[in-house]
This record gives C-alpha cells, sequence and structure tokens, in this order.
C-alpha cells in the first residue's frame, strides 16, 4: 500500500480538476510577440500559487517595501512608481462569480480582460490578456492568452471563434463555452497602480505587489472611452500588499508580518467593485471606508482637528458617489451580510 503526502494529494487533485490545458508548462507554450506587453511571459500561460492579502496605509506600505528591498529585486518590468494594471470582469446577469466568492465555494472562476500600462492610446491592436482566474481549495490557478485587443473583444463581447494556434485550442474554446453557456457580459471595470518585487536565490518563487489607488466603474466598459467615471473603490491612503508563493511563504516574510501587526484579509478587487457601486448587497468582504480612517496630521500646536469624523462613503476621483445614479437592476439574494 502507498501513501501519498498530503502536498502530493492536493496536486493529484488539482491535476484532475484543471485538465490538461492548464498543466502546459510555460516553456512549451508559444514564443511570445514582440509587441507583446512585458508583463506577460508568453501568448498562452498557466501557472498556480498561494496568495496572501494585506490592507496597509500607503506610508506603511513604502516602509515594508524597503524592508523587502534587502532581500528581493524590483520586478524588471515595474518602473519607479509602478504600472497601471486594468481587468474588464464579465460575469453572468445573476453576479454567477460574484455570489460564487461570497459563498466560499471550493471550485470557483472569473473571465477577464486584462491591461498592463496606461489607457491613453489604447486601440484595437494593443495586446491584452483574456484570462480565467480560478480557485481549487486554497489555490489560485490563472490561464490566460494574449491578443489584440479588438480580437479579445470579438472573442468575449461578440462571441466569436477567433484565430489562434492549436495550442491554445483548449483555452479559447473554454472561453467561448463559458460566454455563451452563461452567457456572460461585462460587468466591472477595475484599475490601480502596481509595485511589484521578485524573490532572489532561494526565495525565486515569491513575489510581493503593492496596489494602490485601486478604483473602477460600472459601465463604459471599452478601455479607451475617453473620458471614463472611475470611482475609487478602496481608500485611496491604503494599499493592497499581496504575497505569492509558489509552495510555500519563507518564514522570513511570515515574521515581517507578525511583527508590524499585519493581518490577512479576504479582500476582492472585483468583490469591492460589484458592491460599491450598488449592484449587490454588502457582504463581509466589504471594505468600508470607516474602517479605515486616513491618517490625522497634528495641528501646530500638537493636538488634533475636532473636524476629522471619518464618512461612510467612498471617496472618488470627481466627486463623491453619493452623487451617482446607481444601476437599478442590481440583483439580492439572502446570505449577504
Amino acid at each position: 500500500m502507498v501513501f501519498l503526502s498530503r502536498a502530493a494529494t492536493r496536486r493529484k487533485a488539482e491535476q484532475r480538476t484543471r485538465g490538461p490545458e492548464a498543466t502546459t508548462p510555460a516553456a512549451d507554450t508559444a514564443a511570445p510577440d514582440a509587441a507583446q506587453p512585458p508583463h506577460v511571459a508568453s501568448r498562452l500561460h498557466a501557472f498556480n500559487r498561494f496568495e496572501l492579502k494585506y490592507l496597509v496605509p500607503v506610508g506603511q506600505a513604502a516602509e515594508i517595501r524597503e524592508e523587502l528591498a534587502e532581500r528581493m529585486d524590483t520586478d524588471a518590468h515595474s518602473p519607479v512608481g509602478g504600472y497601471g494594471v486594468w481587468s474588464l470582469y464579465y460575469d453572468t446577469p445573476q453576479l454567477r462569480f460574484y455570489w460564487e466568492k461570497i459563498e466560499g465555494l471550493k471550485f470557483r472562476r472569473k473571465l477577464r480582460i486584462r491591461h498592463y500600462g496606461d489607457l491613453d492610446g489604447v486601440s484595437d491592436t494593443s495586446p491584452v490578456c483574456v484570462e480565467i482566474k480560478q480557485r481549487v481549495n486554497r489555490v489560485t490557478q490563472k490561464r490566460r492568452i494574449t491578443l489584440p485587443y479588438g480580437e479579445a473583444r470579438r472573442l468575449c463581447d461578440g462571441r466569436e471563434l477567433v484565430d489562434h494556434s492549436p495550442g491554445e485550442s483548449a483555452f479559447v474554446q473554454e472561453v467561448l463555452e463559458l460566454v455563451v453557456r452563461l452567457d456572460l457580459r461585462p460587468t466591472a471595470i477595475t484599475g490601480y497602480q502596481r509595485e511589484a518585487l521578485v524573490g532572489r536565490d532561494a526565495d525565486t518563487g515569491l513575489r510581493v505587489t503593492f496596489d494602490r489607488r485601486i478604483r473602477g466603474r460600472d459601465r463604459d466598459f471599452h478601455f479607451a472611452t475617453p473620458t471614463p467615471e472611475n470611482r475609487f473603490t478602496l481608500p485611496p491612503h491604503m494599499t493592497v500588499m499581496e504575497i505569492k508563493v509558489n509552495e510555500r511563504t519563507p518564514h522570513w516574510i511570515t515574521d515581517l508580518a507578525a511583527r508590524r501587526d499585519l493581518h490577512l484579509v479576504r479582500i476582492s478587487k472585483y468583490v469591492q467593485s460589484i458592491e460599491t457601486f450598488g449592484l449587490a448587497p454588502r457582504s463581509v468582504f466589504h471594505v468600508h471606508e470607516a474602517d479605515c480612517p486616513p491618517p490625522v496630521e497634528p495641528v501646530a500646536d500638537g493636538t488634533l482637528p475636532n473636524d476629522t469624523v471619518p464618512t461612510d462613503t467612498v471617496p472618488t476621483e470627481k466627486q463623491p458617489l453619493a452623487q451617482r445614479p446607481a444601476r437599478h437592476d442590481a440583483p439580492s439574494k439572502a446570505g449577504a451580510q
């Protein structure tokens, strides 16, 4: 009788769940296009990892970055100040993917189109990623293909089969089947500025990202919309710090988190957008601004001002969210808190 380790059992279960198209190693994928953004490893890419998320003030995030820089390197594709990440999420009219996250299903998926960099100058020829992000127990899996933006919209919005190589066929067919069978449609856009660090030496599978100015919108779903109505979906003075590892978190990272009194949070940028714009009732995943009050600077005599009362509205780039009309077709479901 042969006894498998817990890790080996988990890997076998993941392989059965993902299917053959998700286990294709990056080395076997097509070579990257010269016009492809540097953040994309290859035209067809797949990987698994564990993710730990923390919500920290911007000032503290800067201190943590400096400490991490002693043992990690700046991502070669992350310039000073970071780079933009914009994602268009697809969901059913009943927000199936949203509710799967809220209900904590062991296996769940999301479909999105992702653009790296600024949105200025985005055209149908701009490279984007069509990505399926899924969760199998505690493991996060991503599979994606790089396409011109116009082709990606034909696939996801037009529900048309687009040109692809034989090695990409299984993934393209899966995306098309999801869109048609579930009647997926554009639901929310999220955007943020990301700075990334990567591990060195024995920690080559380690990656730490800092996402700030997290915002989004529930309309104007074209990336090239001239004057989009983006709104902050998280308080702008807060940063989402995410630790991503292939197997286990290095002990010195957990020591850093404990020493700085960091606490794991259950947060999803997509869920935050859905609930911020009133498309669904707020849940335990929602981050209220009142729970993350901005830092208060003392006045000249060292005392605190009297009017530093946190509000319960989400700040915006142009105007308060309360002034924006909400969509009235938001579904409701029992169990949201």
